[in-house]
């Protein structure tokens, strides 16, 4: 097992929330008030280091899990950070939040070979954490490449999985489709070796994650003019997403500054020609797919075709699809309260045996 840097876990509501009784007009009035008494979600988030399949991993988790174990897996250019919202909501509702940085990201080791990486070793890295965390079964939540991993693990290992949601992708998407797209389309670009890197590397890691970010958030599909790189397509005075702060900013580029880009640009963009078919496989857990519809992805040929063709019912005959009208690629931090409902709700319907 993992040693802890926090052993006090997660502040319940109660314990975050002062109570006052103040004389008033001859009463005395009682008043609940949050400010200096309320945890920031960094002191109510417990952070420990594991020893997985010959690497430290990195996990935050929360809430002591009476009701079961909730899985957040991140994609890019996210962390575990990512999940901040939810892994309160979930705590708070009885769960235990569990949000790992894979291998190569935040906190977590670098593999010894990021050129070699491979889906099959997120999956594995998976299991190994549920092993190590003695949590026997899960709810699993992705987001953008995290949703392939958790599809995988869900396919792979039912009886470790309880349900599968996952945002912004969904299964059985032919990944060959992204080639129709033009030549500056980013994922083509950072598909070849040193392109981003040399991109990147012309500013610094906050000025790095900060156009991504802009960018991802847009409704429109990343794509190049021929004389341009990627890193062109935004600039020091285009806003964030409102929804997104400085101090956001800060917590990711402080991360990406300790892991760098060379495995997250191995994993995934020049790791989706591992992505195999679904072929017959068939979900034997609850799915439920969350699109926003402002999401660029959902542009992306192939996946709007595969969000309403009913393909996806053939593999998962428990099936729940829902549309988030202003969502956008990070609809989980635009829209937490929302999401969070979603989940709460398919967590509910889907009630474990502890």
């Amino acid at each position: 097992m993992g040693s802890s840097s926090r052993p006090e876990a997660m502040a319940t509501a109660e314990q975050q929330i002062e109570h006052v009784h103040l004389p008033v007009r001859g009463l005395t009035l009682h008043v609940a008030q949050a400010g200096k008494a309320m945890a920031t979600a960094e002191q109510q988030i417990e952070h420990v280091h594991l020893p997985v399949r010959g690497l430290t991993l990195h996990v935050a988790q929360a809430g002591k899990g009476e009701l079961g174990t909730v899985v957040f897996l991140h994609g890019f250019p996210e962390i575990w950070y990512s999940w901040r919202h939810q892994m309160l909501a979930v705590a708070a509702a009885g769960y235990r939040a569990v949000a790992p940085d894979w291998r190569g990201y935040g906190l977590s080791d670098q593999p010894p070979e990021p050129e070699a990486a491979a889906y099959d070793d997120l999956v594995e890295d998976l299991l190994a954490i549920l092993d190590a965390l003695a949590v026997p079964k899960a709810f699993l939540v992705g987001k953008d490449f995290g949703a392939m991993p958790a599809y995988s693990f869900a396919l792979c290992h039912p009886n470790r999985t309880c349900g599968v949601m996952c945002l912004g992708i969904p299964f059985g998407v032919n990944s060959s489709s992204l080639n129709t797209l033009a030549e500056g389309f980013y994922i083509l670009r950072w598909a070849q070796p040193g392109r981003a890197e040399a991109d990147f590397g012309k500013y610094d890691i906050r000025r790095v994650v900060r156009t991504i970010y802009i960018l991802f958030s847009r409704n429109e599909i990343p794509i190049a003019k021929e004389d341009q790189e990627i890193m062109d397509l935004a600039d020091l005075s285009t806003p964030l997403p409102e929804w997104f702060s400085e101090e956001d900013l800060d917590v990711y580029s402080s991360l990406y500054e300790k892991s760098g880009f060379r495995y997250p640009l191995q994993m995934p963009y020049r790791s989706m020609h591992q992505n195999k078919p679904i072929g017959d496989a068939k979900f034997q857990v609850p799915v439920f797919v969350v699109m926003g519809e402002k999401d660029y992805v959902f542009k992306i040929p192939g996946i709007e075709s595969v969000m309403k063709d009913g393909s996806m019912e053939k593999h998962a005959p428990d099936l729940k699809i829902t549309y988030i009208p202003e969502g956008s690629h990070f609809v989980q931090e635009q829209f937490p309260e929302f999401v969070n409902e979603l989940l709460l709700s398919f967590l509910k319907d889907h009630p474990m045996a502890v």
